[in-house]
């Protein structure tokens, strides 16, 4: 969707042409290609393992503000 512009003529208000263009696409160099990007140092983590990681992260956080607000750590 985009807005069309009406130009005032003569005969009234004409809609002037749209013309759909790729702004990227000129952005882009045409030799250009990424590199291919590994990282042999990684290793591939579970979405399991990854889930438990930060579940607990945030349930140990939650826990640290519950109890630091109970035992009155930031009154």
């Amino acid at each position: 969707m985009s807005l069309k512009l009406y130009r005032p003529t003569s005969e009234g208000l004409v809609p002037s042409p749209v013309h759909e263009e790729n702004w990227r696409r000129r952005l882009r160099a045409s030799r250009w290609s990424p590199a291919p990007l590994a990282n042999p140092e990684a290793t591939e983590v579970s979405g399991g393992s990854g889930i438990l990681f930060f579940g607990g992260l945030a349930v140990l956080t939650f826990l640290i503000i519950v109890g630091g607000s109970l035992i009155g750590l930031w009154t």
